[in-house]
């Protein structure tokens, strides 16, 4: 009797790297038994990345995911072992700080270390000299020990898990060369090599570098660049005679010239990312026996290009002053994988069902990606938060062949970098530009870049407004970069008059047919069977509860709706979902909207129009079909800056038309136009949600503050069933409003919070309230009383906070239904 994957499913994964020998493990600790590894090199060294990587394994990352991903890698390879060696060497790891910036980026690098649970501790040179006695710590200003970081001995790691998993059933079959991926009705149904076909109910492309050409058998695009990284070792170091243990000094990182090292007994190994990058075509690189043919140990391996080298040398000899008395003894350049945004690539195709991807992972999240693998496919959900790795995540603009070239380059030249959180790419700009771009160009638009679109953070243009205010406090370097004082005018102008922001960006979806609402009905949370005209907040959760993305959805017409997501993520939820008398389409590159918010914005909007813009004739949450001036519009009443006003949405080609009919009227007003700073700092006043910010699919609705979304009393949707029961218990944790207490102090987020001196959280958003005179933070914290005092950890300071009631601003909605 043939199995299906309603009983025992097949599963095949191509490449017996880290990451296919991890998952091979984790699935078949769950049950699922049945899986055949495929590997076109020899085992257990086939000669991919892992084969030859140096097994660095730095837990902590600006993402929480990430570092979540580093920790359970550490804790499992911790406890495996091959022939009485541990799979992971745990000696620590230490960054170096040469520049005052440098030692800037590694207190906020502590802070990430404390809000996600990483232990580590900001330390002086001297201890820096102890704990690698070859430095000269007189270039040394301070460093970041990391005790539970390491070395992952990977090609043990894999043997150790291959075994495990081979004892569970699984087989593993090297020299098999996969040269098709065979599909039915949309379906996975087979894995072609050189040496036969393997039937499966689901195929994993576990293939490292070579994912695009596997994906490409199976009709999947695979947004990966493989790029060549130098790594060199040196002669034999008197300094390091008789020693016995592979390495002993913890792992090293010198940012500042792009170096990392760690021993191998008595030499040192080096990589570096300060040379220029080095993209290698996925598509040419060798099998494993032509690779061998060609003189290269393994198709992972190119030649050393002394060239690039010589720079990094002397970098390393004035770090080091013991590497003046030796050589670099050999080397080569490891091919490993990038993405554009330098994050993996996960998840389940949409267009052929059972062909998974679990690509551009390196050795130091690979445990931790295959166990939220084994999750996805077994239990149907990872139970962290995967989408900054979804592999639905990137725009169409953003999977371009040269777009991920250019940006996979780019984040190659990144990885050691200091990075602002706003910093934005700065090729391929402009890529994504809305219709009013050339006003917004006129009006000295400061752009920065999000999902490919050009997004105006704030305007020179009103400059002049700053003069007006009361003085701002003086920020501090680093949250001064990529802000204005401008952006507390623009917000004390919506505040008080009215203002045009770009709305463009935000993602449209058209959902229409007979079953439209049903179907919406059944996939969120709020009642949605309301006459047309009618808007709701609501909800996707996925089946234990979690929240997917927050929406927006205007019933149009009886069978019409326009919704308003977050990301190409939610595009292809609801296709997968959808029934086929359901057409789900996203309109967002054909249309653009405009938020016309302020206590003038009825003046602006109601002379434009025939129809009745009054509270009473357009209430709130309400949307109309309508003409401005000449320009067709759907209208909605929505505010998400505590304001009255409206949501205009028109086509692209008529986009121009509508600013300037808009930008005319409002000149009686003091209209002026506004950007993402002071929108993000009004938004905040009021308490709204960004989704993947403020709460992911890790939270239910009622700890993050959104139950009001929910329905419980209506028919079925997902989800419903674990909700049960939460409306009414006490949350153990709440994403909490925070109000600094110091008016002059100001955070950005990731921050960690301490509760009684001990971290008990993190902050998600932030931004100084402008309105309130205090920075606004919210973060996930215990359930906490209002008024209990907080602090938040900035650049090793603690920073007073309170917990503050909700809304800040308003709390009667006064303002906005009006």
């Amino acid at each position: 009797m043939s199995s299906t994957p309603e009983t025992h499913p097949r599963v095949v994964i191509v490449g017996a790297g880290i990451v296919g020998c991890s998952l091979a493990d984790e699935l078949t600790a769950r049950g699922w038994t049945d899986v055949t590894v495929l590997e076109q090199g020899p085992l257990p060294a086939p000669g991919g990345s892992t084969s030859h990587a140096p097994g660095l394994v730095f837990q902590t990352s600006p993402s929480k995911t990430l570092t979540a991903f580093a920790r359970y890698t550490v804790e499992k390879f911790n406890s495996l072992q091959v022939d009485g060696v541990s799979c992971f060497n745990q000696v620590g790891g230490l960054e170096l700080a040469t520049t005052p910036e440098r030692l800037a980026d590694l207190h906020r690098k502590a802070g990430y270390a404390a809000s996600w649970g990483v232990r580590g501790e900001i330390v002086s040179a001297a201890r820096c000299k102890e704990l690698w006695p070859l430095i000269d710590e007189s270039t040394v200003l301070g460093g970041f020990h990391t005790p539970d970081d390491g070395l992952a001995r990977a090609v043990l790691a894999s043997r150790a898990q291959m075994a495990r998993a081979v004892e569970r059933g699984a087989r593993f079959l090297d020299r098999h060369t996969v040269t098709g991926i065979e599909q039915e009705d949309g379906r996975v149904t087979a894995v072609v090599t050189d040496r036969g076909s393997f039937p499966a109910d689901h195929v994993v492309s576990a293939a490292g570098f070579w994912g695009p050409v596997i994906g490409r058998m199976a009709g999947v695009e695979v947004p990966l660049q493989p790029l060549a990284h130098q790594y060199a070792k040196t002669r034999q170091l008197p300094e390091l005679t008789g020693a016995t243990e592979e390495a002993e000094k913890p792992i090293l990182r010198f940012q500042d010239r792009d170096l990392y090292f760690r021993e191998h007994h008595d030499r040192i190994g080096i990589g570096s990312y300060a040379h220029k990058p080095l993209p290698v075509d996925p598509f040419a690189i060798l099998p494993y026996d032509e690779a061998r043919a060609n003189d290269m140990e393994m198709p992972s391996s190119f030649p050393f290009t002394e060239e690039d080298w010589a720079p990094s040398w002397d970098d390393c000899r004035e770090l080091m002053p013991a590497l003046r008395e030796t050589e670099i003894e050999e080397g080569f350049n490891g091919v490993f994988s990038f993405t554009p945004d330098g994050m993996p690539v996960l998840g389940e195709s949409r267009k052929l069902r059972g062909f998974w991807l679990a690509e551009a992972v390196w050795v130091t999240h690979s445990a931790g990606v295959a166990k939220a693998v084994a999750e996805w496919m077994v239990d149907g959900r990872a139970s962290i938060d995967l989408h900054e790795c979804d592999l639905t995540r990137f725009e169409e603009a953003q999977r371009s062949p040269s777009y991920i070239r250019e940006r996979g380059s780019q984040q190659f030249v990144e990885v050691y970098d200091v990075l602002h959180p706003l910093q934005p790419m700065e090729q391929p700009r402009p890529l994504r530009v809305s219709p009013f771009y050339a006003r917004q160009q006129e009006l000295g638009a400061h752009f920065l870049e999000g999902g490919g679109w050009e997004r105006p953070h704030w305007y020179e243009a009103n400059a002049p407004l700053v003069d007006a205010l009361d003085p701002l406090p003086e920020r501090d370097a680093w949250s001064a970069r990529y802000w204005s004082p401008i952006a507390a005018a623009e917000a004390k102008a919506t505040r008080e008059k009215v203002a045009l922001y770009d709305m463009t960006p935000l993602r449209r979806l058209e959902v229409t047919g007979p079953g439209a609402l049903g179907f919406l009905q059944r996939m969120t949370t709020n009642n949605l069977r309301k006459k047309p005209g009618a808007v709701t907040y609501t909800l996707l959760l996925d089946e234990t509860g979690g929240v997917r993305s927050d929406l927006t959805v205007a019933r149009l017409a009886p069978d019409r709706f326009q919704v308003g997501a977050n990301s190409p993520t939610d595009l292809d939820w609801l296709l997968r979902h959808a029934p086929e008398d359901v057409h789900v389409k996203d309109i967002t590159s054909g249309t653009c909207c405009i938020g016309v918010w302020g206590p003038l914005a009825r003046d602006l909007v109601q002379p434009l129009t025939r129809d009745d813009f009054s509270h009473e004739g357009f209430g709130y949450f309400r949307a109309k079909e309508t003409y401005l001036g000449h320009v067709p519009v759907t209208a909605m009443r929505l505010s998400y800056v505590g304001e009255l006003g409206w949501e205009l949405y028109t086509s692209a080609d008529l986009g121009l038309r509508l600013w300037d009919t808009l930008w005319e009227a409002g000149e009686e007003h003091g209209v002026i136009a506004a950007g993402r700073s002071a929108f993000n700092s009004l938004r905040l006043e009021k308490g709204y949600r960004a989704w993947g910010v403020d709460m992911t699919d890790e939270h239910n609705p009622y700890e993050a503050g959104v139950g009001f979304a929910v329905r419980m009393d209506k028919d079925g949707f997902v989800g419903q069933e674990a909700l049960h029961g939460l409306a009414t218990a006490e949350p153990a944790r709440r994403l909490t409003p925070l109000l600094l207490d110091d008016p002059a102090a100001v955070v950005l987020g990731k921050e960690p919070v301490f509760v009684d001196g001990a971290p008990a959280g993190y902050v998600t958003s932030a931004s100084y309230g402008y309105t309130l005179g205090r920075c606004v933070a919210y973060a996930w914290l215990p359930a906490l009383a209002s008024g209990t005092g907080v602090h938040i950890e900035y650049f090793g300071e603690k920073v007073a906070a309170t917990v503050a009631d909700e809304p800040l601003f308003d709390p009667k909605m006064t303002r906005i239904r009006r």
